[in-house]
């Protein structure tokens, strides 16, 4: 049994305020499309010209193994150059994918071939981060830890979103200290009877092409699955509501620096317990 999806809506080209009246006020995703094709990227960007540009650099990588107890949140499996990265790509599927890298720090220059959309957010121009993906690669089902509103820009191939409203969270099974849900929890075939109260959430769905871009407001949950090999620009701006403005500060600033300790001091039986917490709770929840 699979989940219902509900179709993320799709428009063309946004003025200001119609993204702002129609979409960021009632936090409701969308995707946009024919919105950067002035941007050089959009005629630029492939893994060609990266390799060119960015071949040298050092990239850091993930993988689809659960959480490692002796990581820190966000610590990458592996590193290697973006050059043997992409050709690693061009082979065939990979779990393997680029999670959170600021290219533009490193490549200053690929900051001339893209625009900042003049849709109504104060966007934080220091962090312009790409995420890579293989074949079949996997983005867990997670919300961004500072509650950002973001604009996710697709390049190469094709990527399947989903979306949950964080109005649902309470049906996620997230990990007590982290802003994950139980990662064996596996999103494309359900485990309905693990994890029933899946069965009380509404997923939207899309599927990203070159130069479409996707709106996802502060907190909502997404699971991003590359169907070819490709990459993506998140451009994000600070949380609008004041609830979640303090409780990313928080999650910035003290809780994944607690989760990281408690890694550190309890081990794998630290992991184990948010597992079990996470299932507990939920199912607690969903029975009341």
């Amino acid at each position: 049994m699979a989940f219902k999806y509900i179709e993320i809506e799709r428009v063309e080209k946004l003025t200001k305020k119609e993204f702002i009246e129609n979409y960021y006020k009632p936090q409701k995703p969308v995707v946009i499309t024919n919105q950067i094709e002035d941007w050089p990227a959009f005629s630029k960007w492939n893994f060609q010209f990266l390799r060119e540009v960015a071949g040298d650099k050092i990239v850091p990588l993930y993988d689809s193994r659960k959480t490692d107890y002796t990581k820190k949140v966000n610590e990458p499996d592996f590193t290697m150059t973006m050059s043997e990265y992409i050709d690693i790509l061009e082979k065939g599927p990979t779990d393997l994918r680029i999670f959170l890298y600021n290219l533009m720090k490193d490549v200053p220059s690929l900051k001339s071939d893209m625009k900042w959309p003049q849709l109504g957010l104060r966007l934080i121009k220091s962090l312009p981060l790409v995420f890579f993906g293989g074949q079949d690669a996997k983005v867990f089902m997670h919300y961004d830890i500072d509650f950002p509103n973001i604009f996710h820009i697709h390049f190469e191939g094709e990527k399947q979103c989903v979306l949950v409203d964080p109005k649902e969270t309470k049906y996620m099974y997230r990990l007590p200290y982290s802003w994950i849900c139980n990662e064996d929890i596996d999103f494309d075939n359900p485990d309905f009877e693990k994890f029933p109260a899946l069965k009380m959430i509404k997923p939207y769905i899309t599927k990203l092409q070159h130069g479409e871009m996707l709106y996802m407001p502060e907190g909502w949950w997404h699971y991003m699955k590359y169907l070819t090999p490709g990459f993506s620009l998140s451009l994000r701006s600070l949380a609008g509501r004041p609830a979640n403005l303090l409780r990313g500060l928080a999650n910035v600033a003290v809780i994944r620096y607690y989760d990281n300790w408690m890694r550190k001091r309890k081990g794998q039986s630290w992991l184990d317990y948010k597992d079990a917490e996470s299932i507990r709770r939920t199912n607690e929840l969903m029975n009341k």
